[in-house]
């Protein structure tokens, strides 16, 4: 992906797995900073910001969404954290589509962190991670993230969700690095 200008999301469809893939910045400076302070410092004052980032991408999101899934954290990076920097910058997006926040998909396994991790060692970090339930009523399913490196989380989670809810999958991030 080639440097993107501050205004112009990029968006790509992904069909072996998503319905589209949209990432609304590069994840170069300013921004790289401002989520790496939000997520690791407990900057909550940027989640406002971050989220009204992914807002601007209502009118590019595909129509038939109908809940919105932050990639979940485990239970015990959460408590370290103090927070999922995705539920954050999730909320405002769900609200203002009208639909659910999915909060019943879990990760089930503590896996270490994904940063300096190469694509294939990702994917290996991630298998079985997540285990869904309840989810047979949505159609469409939207994943939030914060950033999308190689793709492995979102994509691990989609491949579950295809498995337990035969539905479609779209991610939206704030940020796409490399």
């Amino acid at each position: 992906m080639t440097d993107l200008p501050w205004n112009e999301p990029a968006r790509s469809p992904v069909p072996d797995v998503f319905d589209c893939s949209i990432a609304m910045m590069h994840y170069s400076f300013p921004i790289d900073a401002a989520i790496k302070l939000f997520k690791f410092n407990r900057r909550l004052f940027y989640a406002p910001a971050l989220a009204e980032i992914l807002c601007q991408a209502l009118p590019i999101l595909p129509d038939d969404i109908d809940a919105v899934l932050p990639v979940p954290l485990h239970w015990r990076r959460k408590a370290t954290r103090g927070f999922n920097q995705a539920v954050e910058i999730a909320k405002p997006l769900a609200k203002s589509l009208g639909v659910p926040l999915i909060r019943s998909v879990r990760r089930k396994r503590a896996t270490p962190f994904q940063s300096g991790l190469d694509a294939a060692q990702r994917a290996r970090n991630l298998r079985g991670a997540f285990r869904t339930k309840r989810l047979t009523s949505y159609a469409h399913i939207l994943i939030i993230d914060d950033v999308v490196t190689t793709g492995a989380t979102a994509r691990t989670l989609a491949r579950q969700l295809h498995c337990s809810a035969k539905t479609k999958v779209s991610v939206l991030s704030v940020a796409r690095a490399g």
